[in-house]
């Protein structure tokens, strides 16, 4: 049975930065779930940083695929920099997935580190911009697919299909 890699706080656990999950009631979810599908990391964590912790946004045009390059930077509200935590939890991610033979993720929207399509802006007024979050952008360029809370029905219309 394949495994879909997803977001920790999705799966149910307090590790947002505000030490909040944000669990996905939504019957797809729920069967992958019961299946045993389901494989949590949360990159923010898993690269070391702490809960609860400061919000953090990506500074830069480009979202997660600019940081990659060099060309923005991920801080924290307070200005503390933690574009090196970020990468390492991408990295991580991207061998858990690797590990379990993940073709998709469900990573969670509007995060600098899991979202995908649409990110915060960097300026921590609640905007956001076109872009992935670094996590999500290391997944894409290295072949899985990468999907939101919000668009399980495509997650499985991807995982039927075969399509890699």
């Amino acid at each position: 049975m394949e495994k879909i890699l997803v977001s920790a706080c999705l799966y149910g656990l307090p590790v947002r930065y505000n030490a909040q999950a944000v669990p996905v009631p939504h019957p797809l979810w729920q069967r992958w779930w019961e299946e045993g599908r389901l494989i949590a990391i949360c990159p923010e964590m898993a690269g070391g940083l702490p809960v609860p912790r400061e919000p953090a946004e990506i500074i830069g045009r480009g979202g997660g695929v600019a940081v990659w390059a060099g060309q923005a930077r991920v801080v924290d509200k307070t200005g503390n920099a933690l574009t090196a935590a970020f990468q390492a939890g991408a990295n991580q991610a991207l061998q858990l997935a690797h590990l379990h033979g993940c073709r998709a993720a469900v990573l969670k929207s509007g995060s600098p580190s899991c979202g995908q399509g649409q990110i915060y802006d960097g300026s921590f007024s609640g905007g956001k911009t076109a872009g992935d979050g670094v996590t999500a952008a290391l997944l894409r360029a290295h072949g899985i697919a990468v999907f939101d809370e919000h668009q399980l029905e495509q997650l499985a219309m991807f995982l039927d299909s075969g399509l890699s």
